[in-house]
């Protein structure tokens, strides 16, 4: 169980962090530019949540953030399982899932989608771009050959399956796709 006695430490005021086995890094070292954009992306779909999105998507919502900081928790303590807290193959399975049956009521695209259409749906573009940027951080970080072996490569699938959830969702919120904003190959060329 977490407890916060206190919020406020002072022990970062020097540029640095500490990680959940209390190795200490700089603030912008690649793992806590991805946790903490992993953080962010939680963040954004809290704005999703306060924007009064419907219920069944609400708790699939609430869901992810839940499951954002078990991937949080994941980066903070690197190195093998053990008994920490890691994302499993079941974490990225449910996503499938739950894309698979939102994409069941859309219909194929003809061509990209642009960020837009209702308010919801525009958001969860945001966080959809919020995720891939945590994405690009967990990869660069699992590029690292000093970090590869001490990152979970679950979490960078979850995350991949996560945006694509987040693309779903979007165009769902879209009216099933009725109002997506499509892109029209150059269309403002003179």
């Amino acid at each position: 169980m977490v407890r916060l006695s206190r919020i406020y430490t002072k022990t970062g005021d020097g540029g640095e962090t500490a990680l959940g086995d209390g190795t200490r890094l700089p603030k912008h070292h690649q793992r806590i530019a991805a946790y903490g954009t992993l953080d962010e992306l939680s963040s954004m779909l809290g704005v999703v949540l306060a924007s009064g999105i419907e219920a069944p998507w609400a708790t699939l919502l609430r869901s992810i953030q839940n499951d954002l900081f078990d991937a949080g928790s994941d980066l903070c303590v690197p190195g093998a399982a053990g008994e920490k807290l890691r994302i499993l193959p079941s974490y990225t399975e449910r996503m499938e899932r739950e894309i698979d049956r939102l994409n069941e009521r859309l219909q194929p695209l003809a061509s990209f989608v642009l960020p837009g259409g209702a308010p919801q749906a525009a958001w969860l573009h945001l966080a959809r771009t919020v995720c891939r940027r945590a994405e690009r951080h967990v990869s660069e970080l699992m590029a690292s050959p000093e970090e590869k072996e001490r990152v979970n490569p679950e979490v960078l699938r979850y995350l991949n399956r996560l945006s694509d959830l987040l693309f779903v969702l979007a165009r769902a919120a879209n009216h099933w796709g009725e109002q997506d904003v499509l892109w029209e190959p150059g269309k403002n060329r003179e």
